[in-house]
């Protein structure tokens, strides 16, 4: 059995209880952390993500890490097994855990995340139980378009909980935008305050561009080590790509035939 100690990351960046939310925020930002425990005296009191941070106001700014950090929806143990945190994680719909001496004591001594968990899987030689994507990736996705505002987009991924959407022009897909480029941009709340949505700065000035693609022809395995190579959530499993010369898994425009996310991948390995 894999325990979580092998894998998490010991001594974890922490903010207290007490830190200004913007100054969470920036550290989201510059340092590009998907998720920030939150301790008092080195004890573990909510966690803080890149969503609760889109969703801070003007009229909140005042607020102090307490005021917007959620309670975790999983918490674990260094000895606990990685397969069924994989499990837990997948159910309760998250990415991160934080990781705690004991739950009596609640003494944070670590974080870990779903890559650490396929990159455990993966680079272990461990076989998913089935090999081919063709039959695991969604195919009803939820888009935007390049012209659109980002705060529009940013209220989409609040109503569907997608932390990255894939955009569209002409039919055609030609980039992604995600909650962390939004976060990076700056931008988050210009727009939606003010109530004057035309001057809010559109999705092609935000979004990645040309964005990292799959087909249905490649394996699980290579889609793995795609999300661990490049960092990412979820790729856009496509048809006709035009991908570019220098960077082969990139597609200046392609036919967009669904998506496959990190929890897709990792359901697979789980059997």
């Amino acid at each position: 059995m894999d325990h979580v100690e092998e894998i998490m990351t010991s001594r974890p960046l922490t903010v207290t209880v007490d830190t200004h939310a913007t100054r969470v925020r920036s550290i989201l930002r510059e340092d590009g952390f998907r998720a920030l425990p939150v301790v008092n005296n080195h004890r573990l009191e909510g966690i803080i993500t890149r969503g609760d941070i889109m969703n801070i106001s003007a009229t909140k700014s005042n607020v102090d890490a307490r005021g917007v950090m959620q309670h975790p929806k999983v918490i674990t143990t260094p000895d606990a097994d990685i397969r069924q945190l994989a499990r837990n994680l997948l159910k309760a719909d998250t990415v991160q855990a934080p990781v705690v001496e004991s739950a009596d004591s609640m003494q944070l001594v670590g974080i870990v995340s779903a890559v650490d968990i396929l990159r455990k899987f993966l680079y272990n030689g461990k076989k998913p139980a089935h090999n081919d994507i063709s039959s695991i990736f969604t195919r009803d996705v939820v888009t935007c378009t390049y012209d659109e505002p980002i705060s529009k987009v940013w209220d989409l991924m609040d109503e569907t909980g997608f932390s990255g959407l894939p955009v569209i022009k002409n039919k055609k897909l030609i980039g992604i935008i995600t909650r962390k480029d939004i976060i990076d941009s700056g931008h988050v709340r210009i727009g939606r305050e003010s109530g004057e949505i035309k001057r809010s700065i559109r999705v092609e000035k935000v979004m990645k561009t040309p964005p990292l693609v799959t087909t249905p022809q490649n394996s699980v395995t290579e889609v793995a080590q795609m999300m661990i190579e490049y960092d990412i959530g979820r790729l856009p499993v496509v048809e006709n790509p035009v991908y570019v010369k220098k960077e082969p898994n990139r597609a200046t425009k392609s036919d967009l035939m669904g998506i496959i996310a990190r929890e897709d991948i990792l359901w697979s390995y789980l059997g």
